[in-house]
């Protein structure tokens, strides 16, 4: 029977290997499919809790679909990756593809798994490469490790790329809605792993050749990414000019053709600025360079220092010092209802205020990462006694706070320096804040 019958059948066997967010949610939803997986993770605490069904992500719906796998037998988990690909049909490869330092690629983790694949591969499987990689990487990297099997891609096997859409917090449902592209090495492998998403993705189905897929992802990201740094700039010109960003923006949106993003403290996460970079190095790599990409890098990276002095500037303007001041960061995730910290600018925000001296306090109702201040327990407990709220998260709770009562915990002549814009600035003064908020003028 061929692989592709045996797809169609849900009688395929598939190896993940990799379970962080994309992994995780890649092998649960094939796995509810009703497909034998196996999730491979170099990290055995990782490996013990998915093979007690238990989540380690906090991933919405993840849980009692994980359960419901492991419960079933569809979904084992080990730390025996040469194993796992020699039994399975198709191999997935869903690692971490992160950037060093100097904000070059580091592949050495794919890399890796391709070479334990190689080791395992048979005739007439499949390999998918999910991790988001620099153009190229497919064919000129994954194919040729994993021809040191000695089999050849494209007739002993097939290789294809399918980029993640997900997000943090909506994993599942971006995985199953969301349009997938699928990039193969060959016509023959985009069909094979076409036939394999087509079974759990409701989204349209975008063939491709795997270098275009590669390219694709990178852009959609950095075009987000480029969009951020247009409305900074936006916001930091509208301080200067009298005018409001957020009313600006509102106002520019309601044209059919112009859809400009939010300003804000910063750009975090796992994914936009890492694949931005990776944009940006495949530029220079070609010799083209990059001077919008560059530039939009350089402005979204400088925004927690404009919080920052705009923090500075307001502590100032109601004759205090901010060194010894009470400063409390709203926000320690790189964006609202996640727990992620990952590449958060308020890491930055909150460093640079130690560094000043200042009594530095971090409220967080998700994620538990302080960047060495001070952990409050609760939003009152941070409020209590500051001169400072820094809001860098916009968690829908820092969007209701509740003005009056917090005012009323807070020192004279309180401060709210809004990252975020996720305050009212008329309500925020009617309370007796002083207000300072990005793209907002003073």
């Amino acid at each position: 029977m061929t692989l592709i019958e045996n797809i169609r059948r849900k009688e395929a066997r598939i190896a993940i290997i990799g379970l962080g967010h994309l992994g995780l949610t890649t092998a649960t939803i094939f796995a509810e499919a009703d497909f034998s997986v196996v999730g491979v993770d170099v990290k055995l605490d990782v490996v013990k809790d998915v093979s007690c069904g238990k989540n380690y992500l906090e991933e919405r719906g993840l849980d009692d679909l994980l359960k419901e796998a492991v419960g079933k037998g569809k979904l084992k988990a080990t730390i025996n990756a040469l194993e796992a690909v020699r039994e399975a049909d198709i191999d997935i490869i869903c690692v971490q593809t992160p950037v060093g330092e100097e904000k070059k690629p580091n592949l050495t983790y794919i890399e890796d798994a391709c070479r334990t694949v190689a080791r395992g591969l048979s005739k007439g499987n499949l390999v998918v490469v999910g991790s988001t990689v620099p153009p190229g990487t497919t064919k000129g990297v994954v194919a040729r490790i994993l021809e040191e099997g000695g089999l050849k891609c494209g007739s002993d096997f097939w290789l294809a790329h399918c980029p993640e859409r997900i997000t943090v917090g909506s994993a599942l449902r971006d995985f199953i809605e969301t349009s997938r592209i699928v990039g193969g090495y060959d016509s023959e492998s985009t069909e094979m792993a076409a036939e394999l998403y087509k079974v759990v993705t409701k989204g349209k189905l975008l063939t491709s050749d795997c270098t275009s897929a590669e390219m694709a992802k990178l852009a959609e990201n950095a075009f987000r990414y480029v969009n951020i740094a247009f409305a900074n700039e936006v916001a930091l010109i509208c301080e200067r000019t009298g005018t409001d960003a957020m009313e600006v923006i509102r106002l520019a949106n309601t044209h059919p053709r112009v859809a400009v993003h939010k300003p804000g403290s910063g750009v975090g996460g796992p994914c936009l600025p890492k694949d931005t970079h990776l944009l940006l190095h495949t530029a220079k790599k070609s010799g083209l360079g990059s001077k919008v990409i560059k530039r939009s890098i350089e402005l979204n990276e400088s925004m927690p220092r404009h919080i920052i002095e705009l923090a500075v500037r307001a502590v100032k303007m109601v004759g205090k010092d901010i060194m010894n001041s009470r400063m409390v960061v709203l926000g320690s995730a790189f964006r609202g209802e996640v727990n992620v910290a990952v590449e958060s600018p308020s890491e930055e925000i909150v460093r640079a205020l130690l560094d000043l001296g200042a009594e530095v306090v971090v409220y967080d109702p998700y994620c538990e990462e302080t960047f060495g201040a001070i952990k409050a327990k609760g939003l009152l407990e941070a409020v209590d006694g500051a001169d400072c709220l820094i809001i860098a998260t916009d968690h829908q709770a820092f969007r209701e706070l509740n003005l009056g009562r917090i005012k009323g915990l807070m020192n004279e002549n309180a401060i709210i320096v809004d990252g975020r814009r996720v305050v009212n600035p008329t309500e925020a003064r009617e309370h007796g804040f002083r207000y300072l908020g990005i793209g907002y003028h003073v």
